[in-house]
């Protein structure tokens, strides 16, 4: 027996060896990657199949209450929108949204060109909500609906949970966020995923913010995003732009998934820096909620009336940084045979109400087969461009402009597919001298810093009797340093010499008010502050 067998070992051995050595020479060769399926993040940005960035600019709504309402999506696209959350429940606290009502919501918002995230509401503020179910059920919820998602990675963003988890150690949300992101890969989702913070959603301890690394990181396919809800939480710009700052500083996606702004019991949610920081950043935000709210406060549109839109709903679709203005449809659907045709460039714009620190502007409308849902007033310096304000209307007026200086301005117009008209031709106007008159006071600090770059805060108050309307604000950096990035206003540098321009959101000072203004810049070894500013050429104190 031992003399018959005594040579298969060998044999083997030698198989083995050579299989071996194959597999080693094969391992060499990298293999074809297949295409991208559907939305996907890249270096911190959220990307479609076809590798164009997407911002989301959209609203929630409140389908699992109001199942009835199926004309908000219609409406809310025509109010320029490119993405709907919609709230679903998986049965635990409210009645089961089956597969065939998520198909027909899949449907219609593909009929209406929307991006969809769907989201289970029943997660909202586990640990402190006794009614409130985990996110492991969420996520079994979601596998039972396997059939109805997959081959809708294009289309579909899976939200795992709202608000998973409360104000009670909010320290546990980490580890079942982790599981049931693992669970839905398992199952073989392959679909952008979205995760919500814990603190009903607001992060206000930090643990989202602390722990946001490690949750990307067990995602094998490093296809998720997180969001954040901004409330009454997020009342500063500091705090906004903070949080926002640093997942962009760490290049992990985020998006403000919820956001609120009329003032409640709680505080007074700074929208206007929310969604300016959003639009500088380029991060999506998805307004809550479209109508049906208890709080009616909430409701951007009154009783799902969107020719009713509150004063909320106005801000949201039609303000500064709104979505008519920003919104770009994804282009899964223009390559797909969509709206690829711009507007035609809106008229000559005419000047009138020159002040010496603002000009109201009008034109002529653009026209465009589908509609022209916003204007993009721009100033012109030479081969520049610079964004001055948006809006839904032919007239605009835009502040914060230099007194006795010659100012060229241009418009475009914007369909609701996000394509962009020609630009208009230019008008030239020279602003009175003098500007304003009111006293003012800088405060100037550096909030955070590091190897070759900060970020700071600038404090503009106004400290004389009378309101400034429009105004212009000049300093000249002492050691090199560059703006990168700048928000409650639009900055030009040249040389060490900047120049900020109100945005419309900050251009109304009141006596004895203030306004706070957020940029990064690059910087050499030192970082020395300015010592000198003025505002509309007059000097300010710098505290």
């Amino acid at each position: 027996m031992r003399s018959r067998t005594a040579s298969v070992p060998r044999v083997v051995g030698m198989a083995a060896a050579l299989l071996g050595l194959l597999l080693s020479l094969l391992s060499f060769s990298t293999p074809a990657q297949a295409a991208p399926t559907g939305f996907r993040i890249e270096n911190g940005r959220l990307l479609e199949a076809s590798g164009n960035d997407f911002v989301m600019r959209g609203v929630n709504h409140a389908h699992t209450w109001y199942p009835g309402e199926t004309q908000s999506l219609a409406d809310v696209k025509a109010l320029g929108a490119n993405t709907v959350r919609v709230v679903l429940s998986d049965g635990h606290r409210w009645t089961k949204n089956s597969a065939q009502d998520v198909a027909g919501v899949i449907a219609q918002c593909k009929a209406n060109r929307l991006i969809c995230v769907l989201e289970v509401h029943d997660t909202t503020g586990y640990g402190e909500e006794a009614a409130a179910g985990t996110l492991d059920h969420a996520a079994d919820y979601w596998i039972g609906l396997k059939e109805v998602l997959t081959g809708q990675e294009d289309y579909v963003i899976i939200n795992v949970g709202n608000e998973p988890w409360g104000n009670t150690d909010p320290a546990g949300w980490t580890d079942p966020t982790i599981a049931a992101v693992k669970k839905l890969r398992n199952a073989g989702f392959a679909h952008t995923i979205m995760v919500d913070a814990p603190n009903w959603g607001q992060d206000w301890q930090g643990v989202m913010r602390a722990n946001a690394k490690s949750v990307y990181n067990a995602d094998p396919t490093g296809n998720l995003i997180f969001s954040i809800h901004m409330y009454s939480v997020y009342d500063t710009a500091q705090e906004i732009t903070d949080y926002l700052n640093a997942f962009v500083n760490a290049k992990l996606p985020i998006l403000i998934g919820e956001f609120g702004g009329p003032a409640d019991q709680y505080g007074d949610p700074d929208e206007d820096t929310m969604m300016a920081v959003a639009q500088q950043l380029r991060l999506g935000y998805l307004a809550w909620s479209w109508s049906g709210n208890t709080d009616p406060i909430l409701d951007l549109a009154i009783e799902f009336d969107r020719t009713r839109l509150s004063s909320w709903g106005q801000r949201v679709f039609n303000g500064a940084n709104g979505i008519a203005a920003t919104s770009k449809e994804a282009t899964v659907y223009s390559s797909g045979g969509g709206d690829t045709t711009p507007p035609t460039a809106p008229g000559t714009p005419t000047a009138s109400e020159v002040t010496s620190s603002s000009v109201k502007l009008a034109w002529a409308a653009a026209t465009d087969a589908t509609g022209v849902t916003g204007y993009d007033v721009v100033q012109v310096r030479g081969a520049t461009e610079t964004t001055a304000t948006t809006t839904t209307g032919t007239s605009a007026t835009v502040t914060g402009l230099a007194p006795a200086t010659s100012h060229t301005f241009a418009v475009y117009a914007r369909d609701a597919a996000g394509n962009r008209s020609p630009r208009s031709a230019t008008v030239t106007f020279t602003t009175s001298s003098g500007g304003s008159s009111s006293s003012c006071g800088v405060g100037y600090r550096v909030t955070s810093s590091w190897p070759g770059g900060f970020q700071g805060e600038i404090t503009l108050r106004n400290t004389g009797t009378s309101a400034i309307n429009g105004w212009t604000l000049r300093w000249t950096f002492p050691d090199s340093q560059r703006i990168t990035n700048l928000w409650g206003g639009t900055a030009t540098q040249s040389g060490s010499e900047v120049s900020v321009a109100a945005a419309s959101y900050t251009a109304a000072i009141p006596a004895a008010g203030s306004v706070t203004l957020g940029f990064t810049a690059s910087r050499a070894t030192a970082n020395p502050s300015p010592t000198a500013f003025t505002l509309n050429g007059a000097a300010c104190s710098v505290s």
